[in-house]
């Protein structure tokens, strides 16, 4: 399946034979065959489509709510008929009971229009301002509405009277949440006569028995988006929820509420559809490709498309994806905030990216927890603001160097003064101590220079050609200067411009080489450093082993009088290959002993890296060569025939 840009709709048929898609640009329909699995037609349109509606079983009759207020009525030769709805349209649905289409936009009515006498009927009347949704229950016939002030209300199409109003928007939110707008409804299906699902714009989808007004389960996707569909699968044994907004779709029991399975968005999606009686579904997106989905969880493939039951079981897995549903994802500047980076390493966070993941439950524990520590924080800033307020007052030896990256401002101050005097023609250029955008440079401790670290020492900044003289003297010179300076004025000529120029040139050859030393002499210095640390490390390790060592039990053995102690061996090329290789299998194990004292002393040596790497590698390659190996017996020479000479055998 395939748009020119992106696709904004999909459905199909009743009879499960076609899949109809709308999409850009140009706005188009376009059909699918499903029995022979190729185009069926494509017709183009005069406006993008918002919603539309197959009437018939086939694609014979359309129906197309457009973004210009037109509803455009199609059959198989093309646009039969074009009409005008009073407000632009948002969403609307096909009562086939008593053959009306019902639309709703962004007016307080409902209108209604009757397919059998081809008239506009009386419209349902709303206390909404607006509203974005309607669907009707396809066992009582009940029409609900979502209406942007985060209500739900429904009529009953027999008296065509107001039934009642459910009011989502205060069950949808937490306690915790910051609300910046009321959630309003974008999303409304029916599982069967009492069951009701409702998206918000906030991100929430609320399970409903349409005898209560309280909530039978609330899910949060996390993402704060609006959910565009909802879905209920209850075929081949399964209970399933699929709500979906930009980012995701998300598979979960509606029992429970644990998840079942996600599907992440490449690009933004627009619209679900799911195939009857299988586990396919169709997402309509933001790319060109419409999205196909199978999975075998949900029940077997379509007819039309058998051949995938036998790809999955061959690709099928034991691993099962984890999916991170009930999870909130946070920065780690957000992590230091809540003072939770002592459990960075932990299995409370989960890496993702540039930040992580983190259960629901513990982020509004630490964020409730915070609130009291917040206020503390701020009494603390006043009280010092105060202090600080009453040191003023006092008589203080103010200084005009910063606090922060004082070296960097010594350096811009000697080069400012370096560019005065030697009266260099020059255009205006800004200056950077005079420019209010970097003031945070030198007040800010946030953008302090890191003089230890090793990039900075390596490629020798700005700040050390200023030299240790010029430093203490300019700094001397800046505590004792007054708050104004006097600015003088230099008669610019072009004979001085060329001395400056000359003398710039050789200053700056001589910097080079000067910097080029710094450069060497302060990478040895780092390497050195680096030795140092490494010869620190393998003492630590070495003392370690050692102690390691002392700390294991030796035993001792006393021998009789009688006993003698044997310490004669039989030499090593004289031994067989099996006393050779039991020999090294023991080797963990070595005795000392000692005739003159009568005692033995025992005690384990630990082989090292290389002797049990060497040991793993011989193991493997005698396993190698007996399988290699091969019988020579097969092998016989033929016998030569017997000689005679003579009358007698000589061979």
């Amino acid at each position: 399946f395939e748009m020119p840009a992106i696709s904004d709709n999909i459905r199909v048929s009743r009879d499960g034979q076609y899949i109809l898609a709308t999409g850009t640009y140009k706005p188009r329909l376009k059909c699918y065959d499903l029995h022979h699995l190729g185009l069926k037609f494509e017709r183009c349109l005069d406006a993008e489509t918002i919603k539309f509606e197959i009437l018939s079983d086939d694609y014979s009759k359309l129906v197309f709510l457009q973004c210009d207020r037109y509803v455009e009525f199609h059959t198989q030769q093309g646009r039969y008929y074009r009409l005008r709805i009073p407000k632009y349209g948002r969403d609307m649905a096909y009562d086939r009971t008593n053959c009306e289409l019902l639309f709703v936009g962004a007016s307080h009515e409902i209108y209604r229009m009757n397919l059998e006498q081809g008239r506009f009927l009386k419209s349902l009347e709303s206390e909404a301002s607006a509203m974005n949704c309607i669907k009707i229950n396809p066992e009582n016939e009940l029409i609900c509405a979502g209406t942007t002030a985060g209500r739900v209300e429904a009529w009953d199409p027999r008296s065509r009277t107001r039934a009642g109003i459910l009011d989502c928007a205060l069950q949808a939110l937490n306690p915790d949440t910051e609300v910046k707008a009321v959630p309003g409804i974008s999303a409304i299906n029916f599982r069967d006569g009492l069951t009701m699902g409702v998206g918000t714009t906030t991100g929430q989808i609320l399970l409903y028995d349409l005898r209560s007004n309280k909530p039978l389960r609330v899910k949060d996707h996390m993402y704060g988006l609006p959910i565009k569909s909802l879905e209920f699968h209850k075929e081949h044994a399964n209970d399933l929820v699929l709500s979906m907004d930009a980012q995701t779709v998300k598979l979960w029991d509606r029992e429970s509420g644990r998840p079942y399975s996600s599907i992440e968005a490449t690009a933004d999606f627009n619209d679900l559809c799911l195939y009857k009686q299988s586990g396919m579904l169709f997402i309509a997106n933001e790319q060109a490709k419409m999205q196909t989905f199978y999975l075998p969880g949900l029940g077997p493939a379509p007819r039309w498309a058998s051949f995938l039951d036998s790809l999955t079981e061959e690709l099928e897995e034991s691993m099962v994806a984890t999916t991170y549903d009930d999870y909130k994802f946070i920065t780690k500047e957000e992590l230091y905030d809540l003072g939770l980076d002592h459990l960075i390493g932990s299995a409370l966070l989960r890496a993702h990216m540039h930040g992580y993941f983190m259960d629901v439950r513990l982020y509004r524990k630490a964020v409730s927890a915070k609130a009291p520590d917040r206020l503390q924080t701020m009494k603390k800033d006043y009280i010092k603001s105060e202090i600080d307020k009453l040191r003023e007052k006092r008589v203080q030896v103010k200084s005009s160097l910063p606090e922060v990256n004082k070296d960097l401002y010594l350096k811009l101050t000697a080069d400012k003064m370096e560019d005065n005097t030697k009266k260099k023609k020059k255009k205006e250029q800004g200056n950077l101590l005079e420019d209010n955008r970097f003031s945070s440079l030198f007040t800010d401790k946030n953008f302090e220079v890191d003089t230890t670290e090793e990039a900075y020492r390596l490629i020798n900044p700005v700040v050390s050609k200023l030299d240790k003289g010029k430093k203490s003297a300019l700094e001397k010179e800046l505590a004792n200067a007054k708050a104004e300076e006097d600015e003088e004025e230099f008669r610019q000529s072009g004979d001085s411009d060329m001395e400056d120029s000359s003398e710039e040139a050789e200053s700056s050859s001589d910097d080079d080489q000067e910097w080029t030393k710094e450069i060497k002499r302060e990478h040895k210095n780092i390497q050195n450093e680096k030795r140092e640390a490494q010869r620190q490390q393998i003492a630590a390790k070495r003392e370690e082993k050692l102690l390691r060592i002392a700390a294991k039990e030796h035993k001792f053995a006393e021998l009789e009088d009688d006993q003698e102690v044997k310490t004669k061996k039989k030499k090593k090329s004289k031994q067989s290959l099996e006393d050779r290789l039991a020999a090294e299998s023991n080797s963990m194990e070595d005795e000392v002993q000692k005739s003159g004292s009568g005692h033995t002393f025992t005690f384990n040596m630990e082989k090292s890296k290389s002797e049990k790497r060497k040991d793993v590698l011989q193991q493997k390659h005698l396993e190698e060569r007996k399988e290699v190996r091969r019988s020579a017996k097969h092998l016989k020479k033929d016998k030569l025939p017997p000689r005679f000479w003579m009358g007698k055998r000589v061979r």
